[in-house]
Formats: C-alpha cells, structure tokens, sequence
C-alpha cells in the first residue's frame, strides 16, 4: 500500500488543484499539492532506509493486453526505484514549498486566479510522470512515463506563455525531444519482436541471446544487442541533453525558476541516466553500444563546459553545468560502472537543486534580474541566499580532502566518476575530457559566486538598493538541500563506491541471488507475473543492476593511481584560483581576454553554433517546404486550380440537375425507362450475355 500512496499522491493533489481549485481555494490548492507531496516524499525515505534488497513487483491493473503483448501496470520495487523515489520526491516536495514563496507576487495572478493552482498542478503532474517512468515494471508502462514527463516540460516550459521566447523555448524542448523518444520507440519495439515481450525479467534474461542474434535494419545487418542498445540511448540523449540532442536544455530556462530546479536538476534530464542503468542486464551484452555512451558523454561533459565559461544569465550556467554533469554520469554508466553513475545522480540532485533555488532566491531578491553582469556585492544583502550557494558551489566544485573519503557530496561522486573513467578508457579520451570539464566547472561556477555575491554592485542602482533576501518558505528548502549537498557523498560513499561485497549488499544483488528464483519465459503456463497480487511478489533476474562477472570496472578504479585520484583536486584549484584572478584581483581581465581571443569567446558565447547550424540545416528547410506547400500547394493547386474548376463545374451540373427536377410523374417515369433501356443494351454487347 505505501507504493501506492508514492505514485498516486502527486496525482490526486494536480487533480485536485487542477479541477477543483474553485473550491478549495488558491491557497488551499497550494498546500494540499505541497502536503501530499511531502507525505510522498516522506514515505520514500522509509522505504529508501528500509532497503529493497529482493527484486518486487507491485501490480496495479491489467493494462494492454493484445495477443503475446502483455503490459500489466505494475510498480517496480528495487534498489534502483528507491533512489529514484527520494530523488524526484523530495526535490519536488521542496520545490513545492520553494514555489509558494516564489510565486506569490506574481503579477499574472492578478489578471487571472487559476494561475498559480494550475502552476502547482502542473508541478504534480510533472511528479506523478516522472514517478511513472522510475517504478515502470515495463517498457510500455516506461514509455508513458516518458512521454507523460515530455508533456508535463512542455507545460511547465511554456508557464508564461504571453512570453514569445517562453513558447518557442517549451515547442524547441518538445521537438527535440520526439527525436530521441522515435529512437527509444524503435528500441522498445525491437525488443518486442525480438523477445516477444516488454516486460523487464524477459527481456533481461534474454540479453545472452540477444547479444548472438542479427538483426536486419537499413539494409544492413546488426548485432540485436548493440543495435538496441543505441536505439534505447538516443531515447536516454533526448531526454538528458547529450551533445546533438542538448540544444533545447538552456532554452528552457525560460520557465520559472522552480522549474528549471525540478525539472533539470534531479527529475527529468537523470530519466536517461535511469534508463541505461536500468537496462544494464542489456547493456552490459553490448560492448560498442557502450563504447559509444561513453565517448558521446565525455564529449558533452567537455562541451558544456566551455559553454559554461562565459555565459552571463545566472540561470543558464547552472543549466549548462547540469548537462555537462550529466555527460559525467553518462561516461560512469558507459564504463560498465552503475553504481557510481547513479552515485553521481544522487549526490548531483541535491547540490544541483539547491543551486538552482539559490539562483531563484537572487532572481526574486533582484526583481528579475538574471544578468549577472548586473549584481555583485550581494553577499550582505542577501546572506542566507550566499551561504546556501557557496555550500552549493563548494559540492559542484569538488571540495574536499584528498585521498579520504571526507568531502562535500561532489567531491566524493565526481571523484569516483573519474576513476571509473581511467579504469573503463584506460586513462583515455574520456578520463581527460571528465577532468578538464572539472577544471572548467570550477572557473565558471567560482565566477558565478564572485560576479554575485562580491565586487562592488553594477546595474541598476535602485534595483541594488531595494535588493532583499527571500522569505523564509524559499530559504527551508535552501537548508534542506544544504545538508544533502554536504553529508550525502560521505554517508553513502560505500554503499555506491565501496567494495564489491558492499556495492552488491547495497543494491540488493547478493541478497536476491540466495532466494533466486527460476525465470520462466514469458507466455508459459503458470507465469502470471503477480497479475492477482496486491503485495509485492519476487521477481528476476537478481538485483536492481547487472554487472557481468567480466565486468571489473569497480574493483579496478579502486586501483586507480595516486595522481588519478587527486587530480579533479588539482583541478578545482586551478579554476578556483583563476576565477578569483579574473574576477577578484584584475577585474578587468575578463574583458582583455575577451578582446584578445574574439573568434573563441564568440564560439563559446554562440555555444559552438549549434543552433545556427540547425536553424540553416532543418529549420529553415522545413519552413521552406511548409510555405511551398502552402503557397504552391494549399494556395494555387488546391484554391487556384481544384477549387476553381469546382467552383466553374459544380454550379452548372446543380443547375442542369435542377433542370430536371420537373415535378412530373411521368418525366421521372420515361427517365427510368431510358435508364433500364441504357442498361440492357450495354449488358448485352459487353456484360457477356449469351
């Protein structure tokens, strides 16, 4: 039963602020969506410290039922749910409450009273998708998730909607997005012609034998595993902003603030970092897919970086650190190492959101202003909001003790994402993009808090003067995340990055072994996958993540030598100490550096011309093709030609058929005779009578 309150919690409260606001009110709506999301929250830390060491399937309802194709919706209780669960309830509920203080001067309101319900709905909604997705027991059931998720963003994106760049922002991230779930969709639908099934235990237990087949696609041949594999991470590029499918990631900062926190810190840009970890029984059969993972991640991890180094809207260096912290857990994932990827995804949600609220609470405290350009000196004015960036900042940066496992919650995951790195590539392209992308990630996010927080103030004089810290409903949640930013890396360290025994213990891998269970295939007698139960039943393979035994990526990056594990240190120094030089002692170095590197800093402020290149290669194609269509064949084959000979046409065969239309029974009489006179004699020279 506690499942069910989880996953239908945030679902009752959007349906009640959406529908029925009228009656409990505005505030009403605002705390019941914020209680029940709480109580969600709340009951998934319970479940969380309980542990799932056994494998469980929850059942709801029968769902799609056609032929072999068998969709029961089901909740799915493992290790991996778990995280996912504390993860995407607890920065939601915070983000609720973060959102009652952020929204409630808003002007919109006063033009219309179901703004901020529906807001809050919204939020809920979003919620439920996304818990949707992580307790799937299917890929049917994962896919409405996904799309559910998809919409909710879209919503969510396009918040104000009087805005032009704000809908343009919410239909670019929706796009973007059907690219990479047409791959994903391919892939569920491969799977179910391959395994005649989308259940997760049949598909896991038939990945050996996927890794044996062939399958033809585009007129060539392809190993079943490595092509799925891929097709599945396309879905995983979209919805997390991989280099390619990324473009629509900083666009939605359009929306408010709460909802970049929730949507690209914790929820919706880790559900591809979810699914390949999900997927690792599969994964782990397709060794190029993964070659690919990997490189495409360090290339974003890299990318976003350089991007990150001279953006000035406070909102859209954060959101470009969270895609190239992303490419880090993606790299972590790709290396064969799961448990230091959702490490990573777990640490990252907590100082990620807080930097994001953070940016919120100096949005709100400035009257909107998000060029940074315009702040400095705000330490003093806003001291709760400062603190709550620095611990922030000190995570994202990787602040810590070398060598020990005492460190801020970035410190402790990025580390470990690095080391993975070295023992997956040998110490290749993707350890030297992931330790450069930190470098990088230090100077932009230092120069975040310099340009903020100290200096002398610039801008608008006024708006400096009437600057203000945030109420006390959006600094709770700054304090909460706080603790999670500073002691989340250090209580689990061993859980995600310990030994085999202890990673194993953790995510329930040895446990579910002792009492393993024999997978029965799909569609034989008896196999009725809990399709009757209401309590959690067993289900198989074992544990929440699948290592093959060839697989020794973990023990390996334990292994890792000495400069390999201090060099994300050495890192974060020397982009501390460059951006104190750049924007603490020589203030005016940035600009000289500028000045002297202008073809660069145009690249990176352009972020490397991505979007001008899309807009030259499909953009603008495609509007072509729309007005040729519209001007050449909607306006003069369709208007011009068919519509005027029907218009020449039509009227005189109506008046001929008017004509006809005596009123006499005998002109309709002879008609027929003519009629049955026509038919015989055609019948009888060509309808073959004899």
């Amino acid at each position: 039963m506690i499942y069910k309150i989880i996953l239908f919690a945030p679902l009752i409260g959007a349906i009640i602020a959406g529908f029925g606001w009228r009656i409990i009110g505005d505030k009403g709506a605002q705390w019941l969506t914020t209680a029940l999301l709480f109580l969600a929250a709340i009951l998934s830390w319970v479940v969380f410290l309980q542990g799932a060491h056994e494998a469980q399937a929850v059942h709801i309802l029968d769902w799609v039922q056609s032929g072999t194709l068998d969709a029961a919706w089901s909740i799915r209780v493992d290790r991996l749910t778990t995280i996912m669960l504390i993860v995407v309830n607890t920065v939601s509920a915070l983000v609720h409450l973060y959102s009652m203080g952020y929204m409630a001067h808003d002007a919109n309101f006063r033009e219309n009273e179901s703004y901020r319900p529906r807001f809050f709905a919204y939020l809920s909604f979003f919620t439920f998708a996304m818990l949707m997705l992580v307790t799937s027991d299917n890929l049917v059931q994962m896919f409405f998730g996904w799309e559910g998720v998809g919409v909710a963003s879209y919503l969510l994106i396009g918040f104000y909607f009087r805005k032009p760049s704000a809908n343009a922002a919410a239909i670019k991230a929706f796009v973007v997005n059907r690219v990479g779930d047409f791959g994903f969709a391919l892939g569920i639908m491969a799977l179910y012609f391959l395994t005649d099934s989308v259940r997760f235990d049949d598909i896991f237990a038939a990945a050996p034998m996927l890794a044996e087949t062939q399958l033809s696609f585009l007129w060539t041949e392809w190993n079943a595993a490595n092509l799925i594999a891929v097709l599945l991470f396309i879905g995983a590029m979209g919805k997390s902003a991989q280099l390619f499918l990324h473009t629509w990631l900083p666009d939605a900062m359009e929306g408010p603030t709460p909802v970049s926190a929730l949507i690209h810190a914790a929820t919706m840009v880790t559900a591809g970092v979810f699914l390949v970890c999900r997927m690792s029984p599969l994964m782990e059969y397709a060794p190029e897919a993964m070659n690919f993972v990997v490189f495409l991640g360090a290339s974003t991890a890299f990318f976003a970086a350089t991007v990150g180094l001279v953006q000035n809207d406070i909102k859209r260096v954060i959101a470009y650190s969270t895609c190239s912290q992303l490419g880090y857990m993606f790299v972590a994932a790709g290396v064969g190492v799961y448990s230091v990827a959702m490490f990573h995804l777990f640490t990252h949600a907590f100082f990620k959101a807080m930097l994001f609220l953070g940016a919120g609470s100096v949005i709100h405290g400035m009257h909107h202003e998000q060029d940074m350009r315009n702040y400095g000196g705000l330490r003093r004015k806003m001291p709760y909001t400062f603190w709550a960036m620095m611990i922030g900042t000190l995570a994202i940066t990787g602040v810590g003790i070398p060598l020990t496992h005492i460190g801020f919650a970035g410190f402790l995951s990025k580390d470990a994402v690095i080391e993975s790195a070295w023992a997956g590539t040998a110490g290749g392209y993707a350890f030297w993009m992931l330790v450069i992308a930190a470098l990088f990630t230090s100077f932009y996010s230092w120069r975040l808090m310099f340009m903020t927080f100290f200096g002398t103030p610039r801008g608008d004089k006024h708006t400096h003067e009437h600057a203000h810290e945030s109420p006390t409903v959006m600094l709770v949640p700054l304090g909460v995340l706080a603790l999670g930013a500073v002691f989340a890396g250090m209580i689990w360290y061993n859980s995600f990055f310990g030994s085999h025994e202890q990673v194993n213990r953790f995510f329930g891998i040895e446990a579910h072994a002792e009492a393993a269970q024999e997978v029965v295939p799909h569609g034989e007698e008896g196999h009725d996958h809990a399709t009757m139960h209401d309590d959690p039943v067993p289900v198989a393979p074992a544990g929440a993540i699948f290592m093959h035994p060839d697989n020794h990526m973990l023990d390996e990056a334990h292994h890792a030598p000495t400069w390999v594990k201090v060099s994300p240190f050495i890192a974060m120094l020397i982009g501390l100490i460059t951006a104190l030089w750049f924007y603490v002692w020589d203030p005016a170095m940035p600009r000289r550096v500028a000045e002297a590197q202008r073809p660069l800093y145009l690249f990176l402020l352009n972020k490397w011309y991505f979007d001008e290149i899309y807009d030259f290669l499909f953009v603008r194609p495609a509007k072509a093709l729309g007005h040729m269509l519209w001007k050449r064949g909607d306006g003069d084959v369709i208007d011009g030609t068919l519509n005027g000979v029907a218009m020449g046409l039509i009227p005189r065969l109506t008046r001929l058929a008017g004509r006809a239309q005596t009123g006499y029974i005998f002109t309709y009489a002879f008609a027929m005779v003519i009629g049955i006179v026509i038919l015989v004699t055609w019948m009888t020279m060509f309808g073959g009578a004899k």
